[in-house]
């Protein structure tokens, strides 16, 4: 029960929870307070003091409002509602005298910083500060540190606000910052030199309010009011984070979180972040036909023309890669089915169960997660699979949570019980009493890696059964951006991949690029890069990447959201829904749309959940029979985080990464 509390703001009273510190108060009450230091997702530090305020009948001096809550504040003589100033003299000369004092050592560095125009202390130095300076004496300077590819560092601007070493350490799950000294000689610095080990690194960028930690790949290259901000979907893991993409002309610049609380909360992946570079490399910009066995620039109506000869009245299969919009995948099985074919979006061999979303996507939400007192992991390391839904669950288990893990030990950022690696250990946790648990929270996080051996479907009907014994719920962690969407819209084939391209003489690859095809069929590859599906094709067709068309993406917990189009396919590249239905008038068999808003209507109207943008669907669970398992350990899905998909393949920050991350795990000390 919340313990409510009238407090006055500014003239203005609210009721607000006791247990609310001012600065929170405040924001409900409608009024900004100015801070550095303080974060909503991060612990309390209370070292800026730039959030002082003046409580009225308290000490005749201001106080921290990040640091204090309204259930310490002092009623009136009468009992009247607490009085709290934002905008005081006391207030104004205090913040003005906090002001001068962060201003003492930074360095006048406006001009060539790379956070000029979006820094959060120029703009609270021109609205809380004063416009000279009382002190003469010389600046200080400190060395800087290096923290690795990704975070360039100017420690003389620091103004030791302990963002970076809070986020690193509470969020990330690693202990290599922090800060050293006292007064003038307190600095923050990485453990023994050390660079960072993390791949949620680079939201250290977004929390620095000053110039001190900025993008080493994004340097000098762009101001913000040159770019152009687009709200979109990222589609590096089947998390579904929200982003905002800037560009500058026609070239992605950089990649910036958007707030979700549902999903990504404000953090992004290192992948998420940096992978731009990877957009503007090995691109398919010209479609290509293969004479002679050599790949050749051809024309449009050429490769279209040449691609229907290929397919009529052949035996056809279509591939739906990891990266492909749900619309596209929706118009590939309209097409390849229309022409006697089958679709197959499994291309790892999963074995998710068509039809049964309770299932393939599960019945839990990411938000679950925050809630939950006993989480139990399946042949999946979050850690690389999706890493911001890690931070989650480390956010759980530092409020508590149990966490079991069942398959190889790794080091995921927080303290587990290791139940075994193997099949075997599934079977002990699912013969265990679990009557204590049925009004606990309880979740199931079953990974890709679990379920695309032979055996994938007992260990789901296991974990299906194991939910359903603790009253838990379960979620399915996918890979791949496109799965939950081509699954809703149907793009699967009884038996599998296997089954879909049996005897296939003609395969239609839309942007498949984990899969190896074996030789024999002509294969017509579209896809954005020249990846491994290129390499293999008879066919080439040029389609745009996720950040040059707008698309629906379904995300592992089953909620579809919109990805926007930011700038525009190279070359001669065409949006991937509008190559389909061109090649379908070549085919003569006219798909009965002509813009992604009709084609959007149509797969809307067959799958209307698609339609609730933003929202989660309720599951039904519909059980799944049990079968034996096998006797093999369980392989995690991702070995090399960095080097996924081909956008990812293309990067060199990317590369470089997965280089340094294979060293640093072969590289150990001899304390170690």
């Amino acid at each position: 029960m919340a313990d409510l509390r009238k407090v006055v703001i500014d003239g203005t009273e609210i009721e607000v929870d006791g247990a609310m510190t001012l600065i929170q108060a405040c924001e409900e009450a409608g009024v900004e307070i100015p801070r550095f230091c303080y974060h909503e997702r991060l612990s309390i530090a209370g070292n800026c003091r730039m959030c002082l305020v003046e409580v009225v009948g308290g000490p005749p001096k201001p106080a921290a409002s990040c640091a204090m809550q309204v259930r310490d504040l002092r009623p009136g003589p009468e009992g009247q509602a607490p009085v709290v100033k934002t905008n005081s003299p006391m207030v104004k000369k205090a913040r003005e005298g906090v002001m001068e004092f962060l201003l003492i050592n930074h360095p006048l560095d406006c001009p060539i910083c790379d956070q000029g125009g979006e820094c959060d202390l120029q703009d609270q130095a021109m609205a809380y500060g004063v416009d000279f300076s009382r002190f003469r004496e010389a600046k200080r300077a400190t060395d800087d540190l290096d923290l690795g590819p990704l975070v360039e560092t100017h420690m003389t601007r620091c103004i030791s606000c302990t963002r970076c070493v809070r986020f690193t350490t509470e969020v990330a799950g690693i202990h290599q910052m922090g800060q050293t000294g006292r007064g003038e000689d307190a600095e923050i610095t990485s453990y023994l030199g050390e660079t960072l080990d993390s791949n949620m690194q680079g939201n250290i960028i977004d929390l620095c309010p000053v110039g001190a930690l900025v993008s080493k790949p994004y340097a000098f290259t762009a101001r913000p009011w040159e770019l152009t901000k687009t709200e979109s979907i990222d589609v590096m893991d089947a998390l579904g984070s929200n982003i905002r993409v800037d560009t500058k002309g026609r070239e992605v610049m950089r990649f910036l979180p958007r707030n979700h609380d549902g999903v990504n909360e404000e953090w992004i992946s290192d992948k998420t972040r940096f992978v731009w570079d990877g957009l503007r490399r090995q691109r398919l910009d010209t479609p290509y036909l293969r004479e002679n066995g050599k790949l050749r620039p051809a024309t449009w109506p050429e490769a279209l023309s040449a691609a229907a000869a290929a397919m009529k009245g052949k035996k056809v299969a279509g591939l739906v890669g990891d990266l492909a919009p749900t619309e596209a995948a929706f118009a590939l099985k309209a097409l390849i089915e229309g022409q006697g074919g089958n679709v197959e979006c499994r291309t790892d061999n999963a074995k998710l169960p068509a039809g049964n979303r309770g299932a393939y996507v599960g019945t839990a939400t990411v938000e679950d997660i925050d809630h939950a007192d006993k989480i139990l992991l399946v042949g999946v390391n979050p850690k690389l699979e999706s890493p911001v839904l890690n931070a989650r669950i480390r956010k759980a288990w530092s409020r508590g949570a149990d966490v079991a893990v069942v398959g190889e030990a790794v080091d995921l950022t927080y303290e587990y019980e290791h139940m075994g690696s193997d099949r075997a250990a599934l079977a002990h946790v699912a013969g265990l009493d679990m009557s204590a648990l049925q009004d606990v929270n309880s979740i199931c996080i079953v990974g890709q890696g679990a379920l695309n051996e032979a055996d994938g479907e007992a260990v789901l009907a296991t974990v299906q059964g194991i939910c359903e014994k603790s009253n838990g719920k379960l979620m399915v962690l996918h890979t791949a951006a496109s799965r939950v969407g081509a699954m809703d819209v149907g793009a699967v084939t009884d038996g599998g991949m296997a089954s879909a391209i049996e005897g296939a003489e003609v395969i239609y690859n839309l942007g498949a690029d984990e899969v190896d095809v074996a030789a024999g069929p002509i294969v017509i590859y579209q896809g954005s890069h020249g990846d491994r599906g290129a390499h293999r094709a008879d066919i080439i067709l040029p389609a745009a990447a996720y950040t040059e068309e707008n698309g629906l993406f379904v995300n592992t917990e089953g909620r579809p959201q919109l990805a926007m189009r930011a700038g525009f396919a190279p070359g001669q590249a065409k949006e991937n829904w509008a190559i389909l239905r061109a090649l379908s008038a070549e085919l003569g068999a006219q798909l009965p749309y002509d813009s992604l808003a009709q084609l959007r209507s149509a797969m809307i109207a067959a799958h209307p959940h698609l339609g609730q943008i933003d929202e989660v669907a309720e599951n039904a669970v519909m059980a799944l029979p049990s079968k034996p398992l096998g006797k093999a350990n369980f392989k995690y899905a991702v070995s090399d985080f960095y080097l996924t998909n081909p956008i990812a393949r293309a990067s060199a920050l990317m590369a470089e990464l997965s280089a340094n991350a294979k060293a640093r795990a072969s590289n150990k000390l001899a304390a170690e």
